[in-house]
């Protein structure tokens, strides 16, 4: 008797997924708890073991296709001469796209719509779609060779010497190519050094070719934009001293003890959480009630090949740095290999994002529902501090919190940034 094998769901946010690989091929057995695929979710790649044995008899999705969870991926029978002509899988179907509809512009600066009316007149998703290649664009400068003899009118070549104008740096619009006066307008001056000719480009200006969204990508931009679009964000930024903060490292460094700068701040942030439990906290949009979060869990961005994801160091304010520090290797190493578990990147009371390796000075980050807060942390840089009446050289840290004002309050997130900038400022205060 044939049955359908349907799209799994490996998460408890997982809504679609993409097909990594077939583990069995058509006409296989699989046997059960035998994996059969290895679904590319929105946070990692996952193997997934059948249950009910059978005969693999025909795939529905290929390697690389997607589907929602519930819908029919491949049928299986229970004996391996089955007919399955005239069976009809089972599942979920999933929906049409719904794309907002813009006319085509009819002129270079005809603008789009600024919204996509609904069915029903509702407001909708703004359009945004990209104006056509200008194809009657002429590029206005001369390329190629440079001709011995300048095409140019009589008048042309005089303005040109009276107002030093290089006419090899001229493109002529007259007749075969000739420069006249009007074209002057675009000349270079004439002169010993000049920057030469360049390339003259082959395709219209605004030529853009487009690609499909990846599903990661898809859901990340879904899930942002929601939590920017309904959440009422706030920011706080704080400066922080770190020269303990190397020295310290330095110092670990020489007893073979290696951390990295984010350990240090995810047990600042773990410690600070503690003591403001107030901005440990998220929001139930479906309760409309806050959540106090009674552990400390901090989410950590990582970025992977594709898009990012946040594994979750629980009970961080329970760990040493060594052991935050081990963890976070593992969990990041897992991560970029797709290998994490639903239950290492799903949940998590606050996050830390940090792009003070890249060099970034400072950024916001868009917060992370239901939790009510992120830290964002810039990179390190010199500049010239105040201590006791002098200014002397040192380095400091921008730390950038953004939070749900729902929940928190401006003085809650300025009270943490304080405690947190105490405990990277003091780093002998970590090692206990």
């Amino acid at each position: 008797m044939p049955f359908t094998f349907t799209m799994p769901k490996l998460s408890p946010t997982m809504e679609e997924g993409t097909i990594a690989k077939w583990r069995k091929k058509e006409g296989e057995y699989v046997k059960s708890g035998e994996v059969l695929i290895e679904v590319a979710t929105d946070k990692a790649t996952l193997e997934h073991a059948v249950l009910d044995a059978g005969w693999l008899r025909k795939i529905l999705i290929p390697e690389g296709g997607s589907a929602i969870v519930n819908q029919a991926i491949a049928i299986f029978t229970e004996k391996q001469e089955e007919s399955i002509e005239g069976y009809q899988p089972v599942g979920d179907v999933p929906k049409p796209p719904v794309q907002p509809q813009a006319p085509l512009p009819t002129s270079p600066v005809e603008e789009p719509p600024l919204f996509a009316a609904g069915p029903t007149g509702s407001l909708q998703q703004p359009a945004f779609v990209p104006q056509p290649p200008l194809t009657d664009y002429v590029f206005p400068a001369p390329s190629g060779e440079i001709p011995e003899r300048i095409p140019a009118s009589p008048l042309a070549r005089k303005l040109a010497k009276e107002k030093g104008i290089d006419l090899t740096t001229v493109k002529g619009t007259g007749p075969h190519g000739r420069v006249t006066s009007r074209d002057l307008e675009l000349g270079q001056p004439a002169g010993k050094v000049t920057f030469g000719r360049r390339e003259a480009p082959t395709i219209p200006p605004g030529t853009y070719e487009e690609e499909p969204l990846s599903y990661v990508r898809k859901v990340i931009g879904q899930r942002l934009q929601e939590s920017k679009s309904f959440v009422p964000h706030f920011y706080c930024t704080q400066e922080t001293h770190v020269d303990r903060l190397i020295r310290l490292r330095e110092e670990l460094l020489v007893a073979g003890l290696k951390i990295s700068y984010n350990d240090c701040i995810l047990r600042a942030a773990a410690l600070a959480l503690r003591e403001h439990p107030e901005v440990n906290s998220g929001f139930n949009t479906v309760n409309q009630t806050i959540i106090r979060f009674k552990t400390v869990d901090i989410s950590v961005a990582v970025s992977m090949e594709g898009g990012l994801i946040t594994p979750i160091v629980r009970h961080a304010d329970y760990k040493n740095l060594g052991q935050i520090s081990q963890e976070m290797k593992s969990l990041a190493s897992r991560a970029r290999e797709g290998k994490l578990q639903p239950h290492e990147f799903v949940g998590g009371s606050f996050t830390v994002s940090n792009l003070g390796m890249y060099g970034i000075s400072e950024f916001v980050s868009i917060i992370n529902p239901p939790q009510a807060a992120i830290l964002a942390v810039g990179g390190m840089e010199d500049r010239a501090i105040f201590s006791e009446g002098q200014i002397i050289p040192g380095k400091t840290m921008r730390l950038t919190v953004s939070a749900d004002h729902r929940v928190v309050d401006g003085a809650d997130i300025a009270k943490f940034l304080k405690t947190l900038q105490r405990y990277l400022e003091n780093p002998s205060l970590l090692l206990l």
